[in-house]
């Protein structure tokens, strides 16, 4: 087992919005599968963005108990401005992120983040929609999962296959230079992420994974579907405006 007082080599972020019935068990299960199976030091930071419940006296008591647990809480609500905040005051080589959920099977962790450790790869993604995933969910997120992917290979023309899963990592010297440039501080973050590298020239490493649906997910699947829209339109129109003048623009 890991030296808990070594500096870690995996920051995996968790960010949260009002997820007091969720936090806890599902922190010390993650908790307990990094202790017991992942080779080298890690940390688990609890990212709070705005909860207005009792999350962040959960997270603090976690905190307080588990060597290898820390919690940040920002003012304003967003996934990606909770990712932004917890990849930028990391240290660690390898950042990475899970939803609170743990939708996604935790064996694929470690087949996750060790083409970043190794520097094979750049960044990594779980995937639903490759072959070997193991997927369990509703028709309606299936087909939207599913035709939001066709959308970003038709609009965008990227090659990676699923833009969607919270189940993502990446080395922290292409964080420091991607970051930058992402706009996005919600959903679309990891997307515009992920156009960003590829269009850099980035490896990225897919993993398929299992994944089982949580039907008590507090997604707004209409807001967020506009929400990605935009970003998309954003992107072509900075696409469209680099080919025209040359440059790189995101």
């Amino acid at each position: 087992m890991p030296n808990r007082h070594e500096e870690p080599v995996l920051d995996l972020a968790v960010p949260v919005f009002n997820e007091e019935q969720d936090l806890e068990p599902n922190v010390r299960r993650l908790h307990a599968h990094l202790r017991d199976t992942f080779p080298y030091p890690f940390r688990i930071t609890v990212a709070d963005n705005a909860s207005t419940d009792g999350t962040p006296r959960i997270a603090t008591r976690l905190a307080d108990e588990l060597a290898e647990v820390e919690c940040i809480r920002l003012p304003e609500k967003g996934r990606g401005r909770a990712l932004r905040a917890a990849w930028s005051g990391s240290r660690a080589p390898v950042l990475a992120y899970t939803d609170v959920d743990l939708s996604t099977g935790l064996a694929a962790l470690l087949p996750l983040v060790a083409p970043l450790i190794s520097g094979h790869s750049d960044l990594a993604i779980g995937t639903r929609l490759a072959p070997g995933a193991r997927v369990v969910r509703g028709p309606k997120r299936e087909v939207i999962s599913r035709c939001y992917n066709a959308l970003l290979r038709c609009t965008l023309s990227v090659g990676f296959s699923d833009a969607q899963c919270g189940f993502k990592a990446v080395r922290r010297d292409v964080a420091e230079r991607l970051l930058p440039l992402v706009r996005d501080g919600e959903w679309f973050f990891d997307t515009e992420l992920l156009v960003l590298a590829e269009r850099a020239g980035l490896r990225i490493h897919e993993v398929p994974v299992d994944w089982v649906d949580d039907p008590d997910s507090r997604v707004d699947i209409l807001a967020t579907a506009l929400a990605d829209l935009r970003g998309i339109a954003r992107m072509r129109r900075a696409r469209t405006r680099g080919r025209r003048t040359g440059s790189s623009a995101a």
